[in-house]
């Protein structure tokens, strides 16, 4: 595997590589099997893999764990080796944001809704520097992750309406045993807060089971999932979503193969996010 911390390195790296298909899997660090299942998938269909870490400091708004998010290269390093990953791209801030940078990709209406609510300016970071990243490594494929729906539609509306020459891929979701959606951001739980942790994915197992039995109207889901964060105090509840797919309106009964249920709620410190899906996010 080929390290590369500047922008020369990398255009030089896939240069050399010559005209074979690229896939990219972006990613923050601190990698965990759900990253992997995407560096695996990336190599399964690409002639190169390349896979970046960075810290992105645009996404995170004021008073939010850029500082503290969680760090350890030398493991995820290790990780990508073993995975067989042909270029690891590492950044440094000023590689991305150099000084005087003032250019940013906003996709209106689709970032102000759900996370971005409560995150304001959050997703103009992550599209801002998924462009900067792909206009440099040029993937035909790029991976990204379910739990990250909202940012996954925003990529895809940006990709869409920039007519860029990516294909993104949107795998599921990868679940611990107890069946909470793996995050970096877990490792803050105590052990109390992550037995609270587990109401968000065994809510989303009950609006899936309501489904299952003929329910579509989206404010009985919402009031059941409700129900199951009411359980446990420990749990502050950012929101619950029903909307379509792809706009992400607020709907009144599910749309099969259009529907997008989602959660965000705070445990402790600790802010998780968890959907379940009724369509494809890949586009």
């Amino acid at each position: 595997m080929k390290i590369c911390r500047t922008i020369p390195s990398l255009v030089e790296a896939i240069s050399r590589a010559g005209r074979q298909s690229i896939g990219f899997v972006p990613t923050m660090g601190f990698l965990h099997a759900g990253h992997l299942s995407l560096v695996e998938r990336c190599r399964q269909e690409n002639d190169l893999a390349v896979v970046s870490i960075f810290v992105n400091p645009s996404q995170f708004g004021l008073n939010e764990d850029l500082d503290r998010y969680p760090r350890d290269l030398e493991r995820d390093s290790a990780l990508l080796e073993k995975e067989r990953v042909d270029l690891l791209f590492l950044p440094g801030r000023a590689d991305i944001y150099p000084p005087g940078y003032a250019t940013y990709v906003s996709v209106d209406g689709l970032d102000a809704v759900l996370c971005g609510a409560s995150r304001p300016g959050h997703f103009r970071g992550v599209a801002t520097v998924v462009l900067k990243l792909f206009n440099l490594v040029h993937p035909q494929r790029a991976y990204f992750g379910q739990k990250d729906a909202q940012q996954a539609i925003i990529i895809c509306r940006m990709v869409c309406d920039l007519n860029l020459p990516v294909q993104i891929k949107v795998l599921p979701i990868v679940r611990d045993r107890d069946g909470l959606a793996l995050s970096s951001r877990n490792i803050y739980l105590s052990p109390a807060e992550r037995r609270a942790a587990r109401h968000l994915p065994q809510a989303l197992t009950m609006a899936a089971d309501l489904i299952s039995r003929g329910v579509q109207e989206a404010a009985v889901l919402k009031k059941a999932m409700a129900e199951e964060f009411a359980k446990d105090r420990l749990i502050q509840v950012d929101y619950i979503a029903v909307t379509g797919l792809q706009d992400l309106v607020d709907l009144t009964l599910i749309q099969p193969g259009n529907t997008l249920i989602a959660a965000a709620i705070r445990v402790g410190k600790t802010r998780l996010i968890d959907n379940l899906i009724l369509g494809d996010l890949s586009c």
